[in-house]
């Protein structure tokens, strides 16, 4: 599903060439779950953007269902990520003018569903937040804002949900509920998850674990059975 090549991330910074990422090679398969941890710093939300196609890599190439995505136009890219990539942030990223609603349905008006407004109802549905879809941002908790953004991320059900510190911004009951969502998704469609996560109970459940510390992989080694669903 997601293979990386010699995939490596250089900024400057005072005048001088700083490396986020050192060269990595790295698999990831069809259904699998894995966790990024490593402290702050260390390259893990760079990777994660590098694997949407946030940003564009130093050197490497990284590949999506065989297609290298580093050579992909800024249009090619954003319909590789409408297609195919579900992307849950920290901060939740809603658009504060739009309604709970308003914004899952988002992403499938750009991508001209015809379905778009029931789905956007069944994923409110999915997400317990039924009863919600009129309230703005400002009027939902943080777990609630969540919510709604895991639902915009599932919004043209991608094969592929990259999660960055999605129960960071969140005490740790909230936490907990948020992850288990993802997880049930996870089963329920069979998606790919690429987790960043600080939590070591959370990186435990993972089918494999990646550590990273000063952009080098420090720990590859599986965290559990590949392909084995929690």
């Amino acid at each position: 599903m997601i293979e990386l090549r010699g995939v490596s991330k250089t900024v400057e910074s005072g005048g001088r060439p700083l490396t986020i990422l050192h060269p990595l090679d790295l698999s990831i398969g069809s259904g699998q779950f894995l966790a990024v941890v490593g402290p702050s710093g260390s390259g893990k939300s760079t990777l994660l953007g590098l694997l949407a196609g946030l940003d564009a890599p130093s050197t490497g190439a990284i590949l999506v269902d065989g297609v290298d995505i580093t050579s992909l136009s800024e249009d090619g890219l954003a319909r590789l990520r409408g297609e195919k990539i579900g992307f849950v942030f920290q901060f939740f990223h809603l658009v504060p003018s739009l309604t709970a609603f308003e914004n899952i349905l988002v992403p499938m008006e750009i991508a001209r569903r015809r379905d778009a407004v029931p789905r956007a109802r069944l994923l409110l549905d999915e997400v317990g937040l039924a009863d919600r879809g009129h309230h703005y941002p400002s009027q939902l908790s943080g777990g609630e804002q969540q919510r709604v953004a895991i639902a915009r991320a599932l919004a043209n059900d991608p094969p592929i949900v990259l999660a960055d510190e999605p129960t960071g911004n969140l005490d740790s009951t909230t936490g907990a509920h948020i992850m288990e969502l993802l997880l049930s998704v996870r089963r329920a469609r069979g998606s790919t998850l690429v987790l960043v996560t600080h939590d070591a109970e959370l990186a435990a459940l993972a089918d494999a674990r990646l550590s990273l510390r000063d952009g080098r992989a420090v720990d590859p080694a599986p965290a559990r059975r590949a392909g084995a669903l929690p």
